[in-house]
């Protein structure tokens, strides 16, 4: 289609040949298959492949190098030549064409396009490395990577905040699906077997006397449960658990706590959840104050609250992907999301030599007893423990939600906490993992130098929870970074 003459963008700018841009074109619409062409593609003459964006099948991608000046381009979707009409496009001798300008001089523009057309131009450079310059001098890459300023990350913050307060969770809301909830009355047994079965870590649960729902029954409630029939004698017995109901439970698990009013009668725990009309920042924060993963999006139309409806459970990683969604075509307006994890001090990492009033980092060798990763999940209250080998290097993680994997076979009737080894306890429940969280994402990974941006877009897949920060190569463990420590950054 393309003239191999075509002027449009011949060594535009005078900049030296020697400074390249790592460029990140991307076309959202679909298609079986994508290319992209260009002036800076052996003037037209090239194709260059485009592959879909890991999680969004839809969106295509192409990582381009190109020298500063004007550019342009087109996509070549399934036998088609195709522009993007929301990014700056240009008619001319060949059509409609979309059009990049890169300058190392704020004063130099292409005669053709006005400063209000480039401005506006949401092209996203390498998710790798955000406005990084690379130069090439005798062979070596030199990476030059601008600092993030106080102003950069109070203008990030307060962006990211005014979005969340002007989003109500009701935008949280699938087009279908299901939420399972459970009965005060039922046994732990079948409650357990329940979460198992469904997959799912927690579920809300409903008191049909009070005709409201009253809490939620997590895996941290079936970990303390182990704990402390365990303390009762060597093996657990699946009668001890089928005498106690989850409000049984729930009692009783105020009274180890302490939390009882001066007549010794058990304190009601307050039920957190959300309506489907508060705003986004308020269940962030509701969610990080509280130290839960999830809240419950109840509605009722009454004014006095009865008969309430379950809609969806809220969570941290809902919200980041409205915000990753939101922000993707404009990520300059958040400089910090350049920002390698490194410079951020995001998440909790293995302290440097001669640090302190560090928070440690909790690992723990494959052959440690299970009950040893129970009382530190509970003990550090941490969500998950990287699991390493001798030389600290990622071997897997064991998580809280990795509790309910007991249910299968009945195994929590016939095991012994402390014989049993995290290695032996994730063997049981491998082929146990739930459609919901497939074992290929319990142990995602990710570097130091990797971007906040790329860090969020990952955390913002289903099913992943947190990424264990590696050693490229060795995968020794450095750190790890979960959703609240996310939250918690670009919140202040």
């Amino acid at each position: 289609m393309f003239a191999t003459n075509m002027d449009s963008a011949r060594d535009v700018g005078g900049a030296p040949s020697t400074v390249l841009i790592p460029m990140r074109f991307v076309w959202p619409y679909g298609g079986r298959s994508v290319f992209l062409s260009g002036s800076f593609a052996r003037r037209w003459s090239e194709l260059i492949p485009m592959t879909p964006v890991e999680g969004c099948p839809t969106v295509f991608q192409a990582i381009y190098s190109v020298t500063p000046g004007y550019h342009q381009y087109k996509f070549f979707v399934d036998g088609e030549w195709r522009h993007d009409e929301h990014q700056p496009y240009v008619s001319g001798e060949y059509g409609l064409v979309n059009t990049v300008l890169l300058a190392t001089d704020p004063n130099f523009f292409h005669p053709n396009v006005t400063p209000e057309i480039t401005s506006g131009s949401n092209m996203e450079e390498d998710t790798e490395a955000f406005r990084r310059l690379v130069r090439i001098t005798d062979g070596n890459l030199t990476d030059v990577v601008p600092r993030i300023t106080e102003g950069d990350l109070q203008g990030s913050r307060h962006r990211i905040s005014v979005f969340l307060s002007a989003h109500t969770t009701y935008e949280l809301l699938p087009e279908s699906g299901k939420v399972v909830a459970l009965d005060v009355d039922l046994p732990v047994k079948q409650a357990f077997h329940i979460l198992h079965e469904q997959g799912i870590p927690l579920a809300p649960l409903w008191d049909f006397s009070k005709g409201q729902f009253v809490g939620v029954l997590t895996a941290s409630d079936f970990i303390l449960i182990l704990r402390e029939l365990g303390n009762h004698g060597s093996n657990l017995t699946e009668e001890e658990l089928e005498t106690h109901t989850i409000a049984a439970w729930k009692e009783g698990k105020a009274y180890l706590n302490g939390q009882i009013d001066g007549h010794g009668r058990a304190l009601p725990r307050r039920f957190i959840h959300a309506g489907p009309y508060d705003n986004m920042k308020d269940v962030v924060l509701k969610l990080l104050q509280n130290e839960v993963a999830t809240v419950p999006i109840i509605h009722s139309s009454s004014e006095d609250g009865t008969f309430p409806q379950l809609l969806h459970l809220a969570s941290l990683s809902g919200i980041l992907k409205c915000i990753c969604r939101y922000f993707r075509h404009s990520s300059s307006s958040l400089p910090i999301l350049q920002a390698p994890i490194c410079e951020l001090h995001v998440g909790t990492w293995v302290p440097e030599i001669g640090e302190s009033n560090c928070r440690p980092l909790a690992m723990l060798r494959p052959s440690a007893s299970l009950s040893a990763a129970l009382n530190l999940l509970v003990q550090a209250q941490v969500s998950s423990i990287p699991i390493v080998d001798d030389n600290d290097s990622l071997v897997d993680i064991y998580c809280r939600s990795d509790i309910t994997a007991l249910a299968k076979d009945r195994a929590y009737a016939h095991i012994n906490l402390n014989e049993m080894t995290i290695h032996q306890a994730l063997q049981l429940g491998q082929d146990s993992y739930s459609p919901f969280e497939p074992r290929s994402q319990r142990c995602q990974m990710c570097l130091r130098s990797d971007s906040l941006h790329k860090v969020m877009e990952r955390l913002a897949n289903p099913g992943v929870r947190r990424l264990v920060i590696v050693e490229a190569g060795s995968k020794r463990v450095e750190g790890i970074v979960s959703l609240s420590d996310i939250f918690k950054f670009l919140l202040g």
